[in-house]
C-alpha cells in the first residue's frame, strides 16, 4: 500500500494516546491539514479552529506555537485541551499507508491519524 503524502492531506484524528477519538453531535471534527509551500497547518482541536508554523527534518517534526479561536464548545473542550498539549510534545511522525502517527519525545504513538479524501 502506498502511503498518503503529509502535505495536502486532510489527517482525522482517530485516536489520542490509547483513547479512539469521536466527534459528538455539534462538535467539529479534530484534524490537520499540513501546507507544504508555506510551512503552515491548519486544523481544529474538535472544537476551535487551530494555526501553526512546523518544520520538517527527515522524520523530526516541530511545530510553533499554536494558536486557536477561543469558542467554548458544550462537548468535547477537555479533548481539544488534549489533543493541543499532545500537539506540543511531538517529536517525530511516520505514515504507514494512509496512517499518521505523531511520536513524542519517547517514541509513544501520542496522536493517530487517518486520511481522508476531499471531493
Amino acid at each position: 500500500m502506498a502511503s498518503v503524502p503529509l502535505h495536502g492531506t486532510y489527517w482525522k484524528l482517530v485516536r489520542l494516546g490509547n483513547t479512539p477519538v469521536t466527534a459528538t453531535t455539534k462538535q467539529r471534527e479534530a484534524h490537520l491539514v499540513f501546507a507544504s509551500e508555506k510551512g503552515r497547518v491548519t486544523g481544529s482541536g474538535g472544537c476551535n479552529r487551530v494555526i501553526s508554523s512546523f518544520k520538517l527534518d527527515g522524520d523530526l517534526l516541530h511545530f510553533g506555537r499554536m494558536a486557536s479561536t477561543q469558542m467554548s464548545c458544550p462537548a468535547g473542550m477537555d479533548q481539544e485541551r488534549h489533543v493541543l498539549k499532545a500537539l506540543e510534545q511531538v517529536e517525530r511522525y511516520r505514515i504507514h499507508g494512509s496512517h499518521l502517527e505523531l511520536l513524542d519525545a519517547t517514541g509513544a504513538v501520542s496522536l493517530r491519524f487517518e486520511a481522508v479524501a476531499l471531493n
